[in-house]
C-alpha cells in the first residue's frame, strides 16, 4: 500500500523547517514525517498533521477543540495530537503548530533504535 500525504502541505512544512539544523524526512505513520535531531517532530498525512507537542500542551490544545488525541493500538499517545488540515491551511496556523512541535523537540525522548 502506497503512503499518501498532502504534498503541498509537506512542501510548506519543509520550507518552514529549512533553517533548523539536523532535519530529515522519513515516511511513517502513513505520511511524511519530519525528524528534528533524530526525533519525530511533525508528520504530514493526507488530511492531518501529526504533531508531537508534549502531554501538557496536547491537553491544552485538546481543550480548545482544535485537534484530536493520537490513539495507537487502543492507547492514547499523550505527546501527540492530530490537527485537521486542508491544502489551504493558513500559514499562521501551520507556523503555530510547527512552533509548538519545535518547542517540545529538545525535551522529547528519542525513540529506541532497533538493532540488527
Amino acid at each position: 500500500m502506497k503512503r499518501v500525504f498532502d504534498v503541498h502541505t509537506a512542501d510548506r512544512v519543509r520550507e518552514m523547517l529549512m533553517n533548523e539544523k539536523d532535519v530529515a524526512e522519513k515516511e511513517m505513520f502513513n505520511g511524511l514525517c519530519f525528524m528534528v535531531h533524530d526525533k519525530m517532530c511533525i508528520c504530514v498525512t493526507k488530511d492531518t498533521l501529526l504533531c508531537r507537542v508534549g502531554e501538557e500542551k496536547a491537553l491544552e490544545e485538546l481543550e480548545k477543540g482544535s485537534c484530536s488525541q493520537m490513539i495507537m493500538n487502543g492507547r492514547a499517545s499523550k505527546d501527540f495530537v492530530y490537527v485537521p488540515v486542508a491544502e489551504n491551511i493558513k500559514l499562521q496556523d501551520l507556523k503555530y503548530w510547527i512552533d509548538l512541535c519545535l518547542k517540545f523537540n529538545p525535551i522529547a525522548k528519542s525513540s529506541k533504535k532497533k538493532t540488527k
